[in-house]
């Protein structure tokens, strides 16, 4: 597995999307969490090494046609948590 080196843009990042993913696209983001909300939006979630996985993350995300709503680089110890948004992990599928 790859290190993940701040200095190189690499973090833990989450993407918002407005609409839902189905459960066959968590295959599609290897590695990354892909949760539903209840207010319409999907997060994906999860390690990225550096800046070129970031925009190779971000190509796949275009490709989908889904909206862009925004794309946060979590710190380690965040200063006031983010609102509580109801959510729900998809199961995981069998990558075989």
């Amino acid at each position: 597995m790859n290190e993940i080196s701040t200095a190189d843009g690499g973090g833990l990042y989450e993407i918002r999307l407005k609409g839902h993913l189905d459960t066959r696209w968590a295959t599609w983001f290897d590695g990354l969490t892909l949760t539903t909300c209840s207010d319409g939006t999907t997060t994906i979630h999860g390690p990225v090494v550096d800046q070129a996985a970031l925009h190779g993350l971000l190509q796949r995300v275009r490709d989908l046609g889904l909206p862009l709503i925004s794309v946060t680089r979590d710190e380690p110890d965040p200063p006031t948590p983010s609102p509580a948004i109801p959510c729900r992990s998809l199961p995981e599928t069998n990558k075989d």
